[in-house]
């Protein structure tokens, strides 16, 4: 693979049987952690209003916002592809508003793709896009929106009762199929499960990914680097099942400064 990471890189991984590894950062620190970590997609997730900035729910943010959290990102990755996701508005407005957008993550924050969530809704979005030359990411699948039309109940934190049922398969990888045909470079197959998920990796031409609900069966995962390390505060009392628990680690760190400080005692580092 080559020193940048390219769609071409993505693709041949596919066609060889090797996985992909995508993570999802908002700030610049943790952006240059996963490109020195090795990660072949970092993606700027409009879930940061929800999960690092307190918002009650997705529809807040914003896209300068967005756009703010994606320079920021996009200063700290060097070898892998950034992809950005549209926040919900352009693309529900139409094409030609989707286009704009996709545009403006391009220009002013240099992204090397988009995300469209509920891609399947927007197939016209998908391929105007990709007419103005910038290649998408499209999102399908189990999500709080589509969850009703496929007689499953969502929740934030999906288990295996959340997934695609098999006997939806068909009309999974035949959604898989007209997103490509649309123009779409990657998948990310939400909430996949290992039969539906398995039939949709297999099907389609082009690579595809999964973060809720996903796992070995497809093309390669996408994780929140925040919940891979334990960052949220919530971590601190309920340890979660991943691979850190930094927010136990700063909670006892800033814990210790404090104790110094009203200790009268010199802080490490000399400081």
């Amino acid at each position: 693979m080559s020193s940048r990471t390219t769609l071409r890189d993505l693709q041949r991984m596919k066609d060889e049987g090797r996985k992909i590894v995508g993570v999802v950062a908002w700030d610049h620190q943790m952006a240059k952690v996963a490109d020195r970590a090795g990660v072949e997609i970092v993606s700027v997730g409009d879930t940061v209003g929800v999960n690092l900035w307190g918002h009650a729910n997705p529809f807040e943010i914003t896209m300068d916002e967005m756009l703010v959290v994606a320079r920021a990102v996009r200063r700290g990755v060097s070898r892998a592809l950034v992809s950005a996701d549209l926040p919900f508005g352009p693309v529900q407005e139409g094409p030609a508003e989707a286009v704009r957008a996709a545009i403006r993550f391009v220009k002013q924050a240099g992204v090397d793709m988009v995300k469209v969530d509920g891609a399947a809704d927007h197939l016209e979005a998908v391929t105007a896009i990709t007419k103005a030359g910038i290649p998408v990411f499209a999102q399908f699948g189990i999500t709080p929106q589509t969850a009703l039309r496929y007689g499953v109940e969502y929740s934030a934190t999906p288990s295996a009762s959340d997934q695609v049922p098999p006997e939806l398969t068909d009309e999974m990888v035949d959604t898989a199929r007209r997103l490509e045909a649309a123009g779409a470079v990657l998948l990310n197959f939400t909430n996949s499960g290992p039969v539906a998920g398995a039939a949709v990796a297999k099907a389609a031409a082009v690579p595809v990914l999964g973060g809720f609900g996903g796992g070995p069966w497809l093309d390669g995962r996408m994780r929140m680097a925040h919940a891979a390390i334990g960052y949220a505060a919530s971590a601190i009392d309920d340890p979660p099942d991943t691979y850190a628990n930094v927010a136990w680690i700063a909670f006892d760190a800033l814990t210790r400064y404090a104790d110094d400080v009203r200790g009268g005692r010199q802080l490490p580092g000399g400081r």
